[in-house]
């Protein structure tokens, strides 16, 4: 029986919160309370389903994870 092909990793693939969490070490609560108060590069919303960009992960993983400005969004919290 052959081996199943395993696509290459893509860079500019869109990544679920379960992967990103994997990434990050951290659990799924966690990535979304980093979104949340902007810590994190901003997700990319597709109807319901919410993805994160593995290109900007990484760019951020890189850069030491400094604090993300979401332009355009309202800060909630006043």
């Amino acid at each position: 029986m052959p081996t199943p092909i395993q696509p290459p990793e893509q860079s500019n693939a869109l990544l679920g919160v379960r992967e990103v969490a994997a990434i990050l070490n951290c659990s799924v609560r966690h990535v979304f309370r980093l979104t949340e108060n902007q810590r994190i590069p901003p997700p990319v919303r597709l109807g319901a389903l919410t993805r994160w960009s593995r290109r900007e992960l990484e760019t951020w993983l890189d850069s030491g994870c400094p604090p993300c400005n979401m332009k355009g969004r309202e800060n909630a919290r006043k």
